[in-house]
């Protein structure tokens, strides 16, 4: 039995496999309504043979979107879109889960193929940047944000459980924090972008302090049966020695309540000197499960089936999450079914596809 197509049990969900759709921003909401497409895209995935869809990352405020085609569930309008795509992913077989986060200072952006950087000043289309110290990203984010007093502080937190409520009453089954990749949350953490003094800032404990909190928020409305995972960067590859801090984030994540972890890296400075290659979080996110006991996924340029198959079966991580391989090709799980010889590897799909592939094999 291939590892990679055995079923993974969480709380009260089961997924057909290991296989995750990591979150893709499709940049293409109106006024953080998601439209066709997006159930389109989802459904897609889902009907590929993936175990779990993790839709894209959601803001849970205005300010919170990466750009004004990101998606958002701060109104009930919103929840009620989402609702639509999370019934066409449970009707091709997957688990649905959202991750839902608040972009920070990397907010008020132009679409990637429109620029990838800041709206320009005057440009109606932008907004005000808000995070924990007043420092820019840099780079073609070079937009100085509003450091945030205690107020704002409450408020976002209370966002983010208003998302939640949402995304249960939607009927996601998996709910994912988005605290990672330079946007709110990871810029509390980061020494790089938090220079506070007071108790948000400073060390371990108050640079973690907001995620601690707004996880412990979110842990109050979410349903303790279904999932409750994050997306968080455990290092920055920038030449320091702060993976040591960012697992033991991780265990405090887990003291409170935190599920499973999606290991990832800051992203918090452009100067960051990131090791791409195959699979090369894989090794990272093996230290984090193994010293934290925490169910473990990680992404990023994990391509091949042979490749997923030995995270799992070696014990790097628990779930496999693939992004631009399943654009490519939706239907990769059922090509890695055939690749690893699974017993009757159509299985891997909705049971019309599979009548068909199973059939007419020969064809």
């Amino acid at each position: 039995m291939s590892s990679l197509f055995t079923p993974f049990r969480l709380k009260d969900v089961e997924l057909r496999n290991r296989i995750v759709v990591s979150p893709m921003c499709q940049y293409s909401a109106v006024e953080g309504v998601i439209k066709d497409w997006h159930e389109v895209h989802l459904a897609g995935l889902a009907r590929g043979g993936a175990g779990l869809v993790v839709a894209e990352a959601t803001a849970v405020s205005p300010e919170g979107r990466i750009t004004p085609g990101c998606a958002g569930l701060w109104t009930d309008r919103q929840g009620e879109a989402w609702a639509k795509a999370v019934a066409a992913i449970k009707a091709a077989g997957a688990v649905p889960g959202i991750q839902i986060g608040h972009a920070g200072r990397k907010a008020s952006a132009n679409r990637p193929w429109e620029g990838d950087d800041h709206i320009a000043d005057g440009d109606p289309r932008g907004w005000s940047t808000i995070a924990p110290s007043a420092v820019a990203f840099g780079a073609n984010l070079p937009k100085v944000p509003k450091a945030m007093d205690l107020s704002e502080i409450e408020r976002v937190k209370a966002d983010f459980v208003a998302a939640a409520r949402r995304a249960l009453a939607a009927g996601f089954e998996w709910l994912e924090l988005h605290f990672a990749h330079g946007y709110l949350a990871q810029s509390f953490f980061s020494t790089w972008s938090n220079k506070r003094e007071d108790a948000y800032g400073g060390d371990l404990e108050g640079r973690g302090r907001f995620l601690l909190e707004t996880l412990a928020a979110v842990r109050e409305v979410w349903p303790d049966r279904l999932p409750l995972a994050a997306r968080f960067g455990v290092t920055e590859f920038d030449g320091s020695d702060d993976l040591e801090e960012g697992i033991e984030m991780v265990r405090r994540l887990k003291a409170g309540g935190l599920d499973l972890i999606d290991v990832s890296m800051g992203f918090t400075t452009p100067t960051a000197q990131i090791p791409w290659g195959p699979a090369f979080m894989a090794p990272i996110a093996e230290r984090v499960r193994r010293e934290t006991g925490l169910p473990a996924t990680t992404s990023w340029f994990v391509s091949q089936p042979a490749e997923a198959e030995a995270l799992v079966a070696d014990g790097k991580v628990d779930l496999v999450s693939l992004g631009r391989p399943l654009l490519a090709d939706p239907h990769w799980p059922y090509r890695a079914a055939l690749e690893l010889g699974v017993d009757q590897a159509a299985w891997t799909l909705p049971a019309p596809y599979a009548h068909w592939l199973q059939r007419y094999r020969t064809a």
